[in-house]
């Protein structure tokens, strides 16, 4: 992965925040303005959303028990590892790099938080601090080779993947996997199940309400500064309208996983309540704000777009180039430590291949399927969370749909043409934009 030429034009991260300078202020002017960008290669997340719409109604119609209550639950679970670690990878890929070593480092993150609790009876608090400090000293390790040592990232990462999965392995020892107690791990680490840990219901709908009033609040004032320094805003309708929408997809969510999904499996669990949000959607949602805030508000942020866009123009401008290229894999690491720990609380256990195999690739996928350019200066953390759900109802709803021996390997030629299809989105929007291709 190479730095970008200087005639390329990157969006800066205030156009990933807030409508550009000269936006319409009436409904259909906006409109048209959205369509012209997208002619003009801007298309953000826009295609994802509406792949992720065509797949679930297609899963839907072929096979009605794939919106059931219990599945519902799953995809979330089932996407929450892929969308934190390909979080972490967009601020690598933010400045057209890559980091083949993030799933191997969730591995060593994970064991090591598993070992720690297992054999050295440490509290689950320590252990998960510790594994989270780990991942990002691998990625300052990584990111200081990368930036000191002005080796690619491609070689660093793939020597580093390499090196993780033997030390996952040596951890992990000739017992093959090391189990999570229950004690330590279901009501306090693991982030999806049964009763104990789940949202309680009233949980649930205050949190549609925090996020719903703080997404309005924060337009609003975007709104009034951007109209205070005499620049055109978002469309007042465009901005209810989005809030509304919000407000009835989070109400649907909040009620249907509020219902008692127990008794849809088995019999066995007639007796049992299984209801609530997972508590992973609220880590989910905490990372997002969070991690958008970063990137589009503040002045890390806006040197992570620079840099991405051009390393020799932002070095002239006085950013230190090194630095921030160090910053965003220590990012990435950590992320990747976060996935590591909530995968091994779903898993309750840590095997000696954790981290290994399709890990990254999905991680990957999931960043470029959302609408991260590969080739660096374009990317948000929703595309993360988009891409993500993509590559979970792929496999849920492929892993239901086909079955016998070349079940995995369908799932498998499916995400495959779906990412080359978002890589081939990213291209072709590149060139409509006058950026070179490559």
């Amino acid at each position: 992965m190479s730095t970008q030429p200087a005639t390329e034009n990157k969006p800066s991260p205030v156009q990933d925040a807030v409508p550009p300078a000269k936006a319409a202020t009436t409904l259909l002017g906006y409109g048209r303005e959205r369509v012209e960008r997208a002619r003009g290669g801007e298309m953000g997340s826009l295609p994802a959303v509406a792949g992720l719409i065509v797949l679930v109604v297609f899963f839907w119609i072929v096979q009605p028990g794939f919106l059931s209550l219990y599945n519902i639950a799953n995809l979330v679970t089932q996407a929450a590892p892929i969308i934190i670690l390909a979080m972490g990878l967009v601020f690598v890929l933010l400045l057209g790099e890559i980091d083949l070593s993030a799933g191997t480092a969730s591995g060593v993150c994970a064991a090591l938080m598993a070992v720690m609790i297992v054999r050295h009876n440490m509290a689950w608090y320590f252990a998960v601090l510790l594994a989270v400090i780990t991942g990002a000293v691998l990625g300052f390790l990584i990111g200081w080779l990368r930036a000191k040592a002005r080796i690619p990232s491609f070689v660093v990462t793939l020597a580093a993947f390499l090196s993780f999965q033997g030390i996952v392995l040596m951890q992990v020892g000739k017992a093959g996997s090391v189990s999570l107690p229950d004690q330590a791990a279901k009501p306090i680490i693991t982030l999806e199940g049964y009763n104990n840990n789940l949202m309680p219901l009233w949980l649930g709908w205050v949190m549609l309400a925090v996020v719903a009033g703080g997404y309005a609040l924060v337009k609003l004032r975007i709104a009034v500064s951007r109209r205070s320094a005499g620049l055109e805003s978002e469309p007042t309708l465009v901005t209810v309208a989005k809030t509304v929408a919000m407000v009835i997809l989070g109400a649907i969510f909040v009620y249907v996983l509020g219902e008692n999904r127990a008794i849809q499996q088995n019999a066995f669990f007639n007796n049992l309540k299984i209801e609530g949000i997972p508590w992973v959607v609220l880590l989910l949602i905490v990372l997002t704000v969070g991690l958008t805030f970063i990137l589009s508000r503040t002045r890390y942020g806006r040197h992570v777009y620079a840099v991405g866009g051009n390393d020799e123009a932002s070095r002239r401008a006085g950013i230190r180039v090194d630095r921030i290229r160090i910053s965003v894999f220590v990012v990435c690491s950590l992320l990747a430590a976060v996935a590591g720990i909530v995968q091994a609380s779903q898993l309750e256990s840590v095997a000696s291949n954790f981290g290994a195999g399709n890990t990254l690739l999905l991680a990957v996928g999931a960043a470029v399927i959302g609408g991260t350019s590969l080739f660096g200066g374009r990317g948000r953390i929703m595309d993360a969370v988009w891409g993500g759900l993509v590559v979970a109802v792929i496999q849920n709803g492929m892993g239901d749909l086909i079955k016998g021996a070349n079940s995995q390997a369908w799932q498998w030629i499916v995400t495959g043409l779906v990412l080359l299809l978002a890589a081939g989105f990213d291209a072709a929007s590149r060139r409509v934009g006058g950026a070179d291709s490559r």
